[in-house]
């Protein structure tokens, strides 16, 4: 027991270490247990079946030769498991970032020769980025980037999978060049006529075979099956030149291993390497946590950053596509039992001996059959209850879920993304400058209530402002402005701000502050803080107008008691008013306070 006890505290701390590591797989090796090797060779295995046929689909989603895929995928688990404190996140190339690579080359419009010219510098920029990224900890950022904006964007990257593979899935003849979904979806239909019958029905047998494998075995790896038997099924039942087929993996030719650092080509693709450098981290660091969660575990977000970075790097160095967090393959993983990020090592030699032992008998599959399962794999993406919440939660939610989403049907996906993430920052920064602001004051029996803009105010001498939400630079006018309106009362003498429910005061608010309480000491009113908290407070005496306001015009938060702080500020009034019969009653919750 003593035994288990003490390994058990040592990969407590191997797990959560705080600090960015350059190399962790000494740790690995110190902690890991022969009894783990069986359950990583299974984990291992399951995810190659899955991960092999996934690498040449996503080779195919983004244009280029299929070893990019499969050399992807090899490279990112040997390399990022070395780096990384996590058996949650099985690196490899991904749906968006397959996608993320088309819209690219499509908007740039640059042929074969071009684009294996510019992957290795681009991959290797977005490892670069993230490295750097992971040491800034800037994966800690990643939270304020509403999820509207990834539901709306991954929506349109299906999208455009799936109508960029029906191209193949019906061969057919699309000559012109197309960007984007909306382009795409307009030149299928004025080409549709020219459907080839082979090539549909083996497509549709194709839709069978795996719509009844994943309804009976869907436990089993049945893409790989999939392909099996739909190749088995044209090489026996069609003629060669009816069906399109893919090419012989060739290991050898069309790569090219050296970045270039020619100009041009970096100004070409420092835009779209730093798009998908930011949904690397996104979908990986998401995809962490969300396993993570399920075992309750946790992730340390800028070292695993850090251990996709070095992924691209080996990536844009060795031949691979940019790699990052695999939803299906990270949770297959970790439904076969993983112990240790050893199985990701494990599932990258396997893909590598499939790459050598199965080379020559790519040949044999049909374009339809992949094109087929990565439409499905696009479907799978499109998330209907994610959908669901996006589009009913808020408005302002619905709003950057629909604007994401329709900016990316019409334009590149990099700037949907972008146009996302903006539009929710401004939304958000509307929300959060507009203060809550109550105003309460005496009725003729000395009750306290909220006044209204129909209330006779004639008799009000003290009045209580509610002040609830963000104090930031986006608020500062609405609130100078609101407590300026209120001070055109000519009854008002005294306004007491409660400050507890009052956050993020800057340096632009304390401006506006100070500002008011000149203004109300030209006209000889008096300005009262309280319930003000401890961070109010230090934010106040660093500024220097805690000694404008005046210390015996502040009045301290007492957690303990929610009222007694507003209750000494009233007493202050009272004194201030030369009014020492007046009976002050604060009503909170049910409980009734008596000055």
């Amino acid at each position: 027991m003593y035994r288990k006890d003490r390994h058990r505290k040592r990969w407590l701390k191997f797990h959560y270490l705080n600090h960015i590591s350059w190399i962790t797989s000494i740790d690995l090796i110190k902690m890991y247990r022969i009894s783990y090797l069986k359950d990583d060779i299974r984990s291992g295995f399951n995810v190659a079946l899955l991960a092999f046929p996934q690498g040449m689909a996503y080779a195919l989603i983004a244009g280029l030769p299929l070893q990019y895929g499969l050399y992807g995928s090899a490279i990112s688990c040997i390399l990022g498991p070395l780096f990384s404190k996590s058996k949650f996140i099985t690196l490899g190339p991904t749906n968006a970032t397959s996608v993320m690579l088309l819209s690219t080359f499509a908007t740039m419009g640059v042929g074969m020769d071009q684009k294996l010219e510019m992957i290795p510098s681009l991959v290797l920029m977005v490892g670069i980025l993230l490295v750097i990224g992971s040491y800034l900890k800037l994966a800690n950022l990643i939270q304020f980037i509403s999820r509207s904006v990834i539901t709306g964007y991954i929506t349109a990257a299906a999208l455009l999978i799936i109508c960029k593979q029906l191209k193949n899935a019906l061969a057919i003849d699309l000559n012109e060049v197309t960007n984007t979904f909306a382009q795409t979806i307009f030149h299928l239909t004025q080409n549709i006529h020219t459907v080839e019958l082979p090539t549909l029905f083996l497509s549709f047998v194709t839709v069978l075979i795996y719509w009844g494998l994943q309804k009976k075995f869907s436990n089993f790896p049945n893409v790989a099956i999939t392909l099996l038997l739909s190749s088995g099924i044209a090489y026996f039942f069609f003629e060669t030149t009816q069906l399109s087929y893919l090419e012989t993996l060739n290991v050898h030719n069309q790569l090219k291993l050296i970045p270039s650092f020619d100009w041009d080509i970096l100004t070409k693709v420092y835009s779209p390497a730093f798009a998908i450098a930011l949904l690397c981290v996104l979908e990986g660091i998401s995809i962490g946590k969300s396993l993570a969660a399920r075992s309750g575990s946790s992730i340390h977000s800028n070292q695993e950053m850090f251990s996709i970075g070095i992924a691209n790097i080996g990536c844009g160095l060795l031949g691979g596509m940019p790699a990052s967090g695999s939803l299906t393959r990270s949770a297959l993983s970790c439904n076969s039992g993983a112990k240790t990020p050893l199985n990701s090592i494990i599932s990258a030699v396997i893909c590598i001996l499939g790459i050598f032992l199965l080379k020559d008998y790519i040949g044999y599959i049909p374009k339809s059959s992949l094109a087929v399962l990565v439409i499905f794999i696009g479907i799978s993406l499109i998330n209907k209850h994610a959908i669901k919440i996006a589009v009913r939660a808020t408005s302002s939610d619905a709003i950057v879920f629909y604007a994401t989403l329709g900016v990316g049907l019409i334009f590149a996906l990099d700037t949907a993304i972008y146009f996302g993430i903006v539009i929710s920052v401004i939304l958000f920064i509307r929300k959060a400058a507009n203060p809550e602001m109550i105003e309460y004051s005496f009725k003729d029996n000395g009750e306290l209530s909220q006044i209204s803009p129909t209330m006779n105010r004639n008799e009000a001498r003290v009045s209580i402002v509610h002040i609830g939400g963000n104090l930031f630079f986006g608020a500062s006018d609405v609130f100078q402005d609101q407590i300026r309106l209120a001070c055109e009362d000519p009854q008002l003498k005294v306004i007491v701000l409660k400050m507890r429910n009052a956050y993020n005061i800057d340096a632009t608010s304390v401006m506006a502050l100070e500002e008011l309480v000149k203004f109300m000491n030209d006209r000889k009113l008096y300005l009262i803080i309280s319930e003000a908290k401890e961070e109010l407070i230090k934010v106040l005496k660093k500024s220097g107008i805690y000694e404008s306001i005046g210390q015996d015009f502040i009045f301290k938060d007492d957690p303990q008691n929610s009222t007694l702080s507003t209750a000494q500020a009233l007493r202050k009034a009272q004194k201030i008013l030369g009014s020492e019969q007046v009976d002050i009653n604060i009503y909170y919750k049910k409980n009734k306070i008596s000055a």
